[in-house]
Parts: C-alpha cells; structure tokens; sequence
C-alpha cells in the first residue's frame, strides 16, 4: 500500500481462526496511517462485524439484480459526504493494472457453502466462484489454520469439540475413518424422538423463562425451516400461560390456501403462535442507513 503497487490477495481461513480480527485489524491501521479503506460483505449480518461495514449494493450503489438494465444512476447527492469522498478517488478505468493498482482484500472460507445460482446446477455454482475467474492466477493466498476462539476461550468442551470433529480434514476430504461419506464423531448422545430432544436441551424450560443468559446458551439447530416450526410450537406447549394466535394478512390475488401454505425464510407462519415471555428473534435491519 505504501509503494502503492497495489494488489489482489485472498485470505483463506476457516471459522474461528480470526478472519474478523485480521480484518478489522488492517482497517485500524489503514485509518491509522490516513487511507481509505472500505469494508464491504455481502449479506448486513456480517457487515455489523466489521468496523465501518457496508454491503456492497448499499457501498456502491449496485441494483440487487445485475441481469436488469435498467436507468443506470448513483444516487448521491451534491455536497454530500460520499461527494467529496469521490471527488478524492482516482481514475481507474485506463489503468491496466491489476484491479487498477488498487490493493483488494478477500476472505472467506471455500468449504462452506458455494455461490448462489438462483435455478443453477451444481455445476453452475461451482463455475460462479471466484477460483475460476480469470483473476485467480494473479490472486496471492494467505491463510489461517489455528483456531483462536478455542484457543482463547479456554473451554476444554470447546476444544473437545474441534479437535474431535476434526474440521478441517473432513474439509479437505482427508478424514481418517470415513465409511461411505459418512464421518463417525465419538462424543454427543442419540435420542429417541423430539420430546426427549427438547427435555436435553431446554430441562425446566417453565422456570427458566426469564433466565436471559441460559436461554442465550442453549438452541437446537435443524437443516430445514419446517423442523423449526415443528419444534417452536412444542416448546411454546410447555409455556404457562393463554396462547395467542396471530393470522396474517390475506390478498386476492391468489388462492387463500396456497398463500397460507408458504412458508419462507426469515418470515413468521400464517398461523403465529405466541405466549408471554415466548423469546422472539426479529430479523430486521433497524438501520438500513449503515448496511
């Protein structure tokens, strides 16, 4: 950055080896020595974990579908801080340099889920990532490998659990032990049905409503969002009090049966259950501004 040469790195780390705190890191010290630096994700989740983090639509004013051409402009108004900040910027489009002799941080980690291809292939997805474009040869590779947040947190649970399940082998596909796909973990305990799982890992669930802090430290986790409603509507039985149903608001547009039946992510069912004390997580962004 100094010699402004410029660059194009990527950082591979897997989860808990300090991707965020690298990251964060460099963005200090960048701000340190009086340069930009933009910190841009895709999705707002993430974008809370960086200091100054944007999602790259709201950064670069990017339309959310890139196949629709429609009126290309950048709403930015005249005066403003992003105005000025422009007015800084240097011409890239002549520059032959890679990424136009800017210095461009990635990070991520490959084995965990591949880009989104809406109606894609397996195929198709595999072609979206980065690893193919024609910029991966020139792209430096730096990596993290030891897990900080185990190390850190000082939890032998923690550090039972990383070095039994063996992550990053199973992720290079060199786990010891594999048997038709499948991978045996020698810790964790089998139940019979959902009503023992819920009575593990919510016991006294009645009098431990109020309990902020364990109920932040216990959850069940499920592959499909139709196992969540399931489990939500048993564990809210064994809630005192009167239930409280809540319907949503119906159009005509379609079949009232058929908009009843759908069940999309981050979206309450039609037919909404709820008690007193029932603990909600609201997946909104209250601050759209800053993503």
């Amino acid at each position: 950055i100094e010699c402004e040469r410029g660059g194009l790195f990527f950082l591979d780390a897997p989860v808990g080896t300090g991707k965020t705190f690298v990251s964060n890191f460099l963005l200090a010290k960048l701000c340190q020595m009086k340069h930009i630096a933009i910190a841009v994700v895709s999705i707002g989740i993430a974008a809370t974990l960086l200091n100054g983090g944007h999602t790259a639509h709201s950064c670069f004013k990017l339309p959310l579908d890139l196949s629709k051409r429609g009126k290309e402009n950048c709403s930015i108004s005249c005066g403003s801080i992003k105005d000025k900040l422009l007015g800084e910027c240097k011409d890239l489009r002549h520059n032959t340099r890679l990424m136009g002799g800017a210095t461009v941080l990635f990070s991520g980690y490959f084995r965990q889920i591949l880009p989104v291809v809406s109606k894609g292939t397996r195929a198709d997805e595999v072609n979206a990532s980065i690893k193919l474009s024609y910029l991966w040869s020139s792209v430096q590779k730096l990596g993290l490998r030891t897990n900080m947040r185990v190390q850190l947190s000082g939890d032998d649970a923690d550090r039972t659990f990383s070095k039994l399940c063996q992550m990053l082998d199973i992720g290079n596909g060199t786990s010891v032990g594999e048997k038709d796909g499948w991978v045996s973990l020698p810790f964790g305990h089998m139940v019979s049905d959902l009503k023992e799982l819920t009575n593990k890992v919510f016991p006294n669930l009645r009098n431990q409503l109020t309990n902020h802090n364990w109920l932040k430290t216990h959850a069940i986790l499920t592959p499909k969002n139709v196992a969540v409603n399931g489990l939500n509507i048993k564990l809210l039985e064994q809630l005192p009090g009167e239930r409280h149903m809540y319907n949503s608001d119906e159009a005509v547009n379609y079949p009232v049966e058929f908009l009843n039946s759908l069940t999309p992510p981050d979206l309450p069912p039609h037919n909404f259950h709820l008690k007193i004390w029932s603990p909600i997580m609201l997946l909104r962004n209250l601050n759209p501004s800053k993503l």
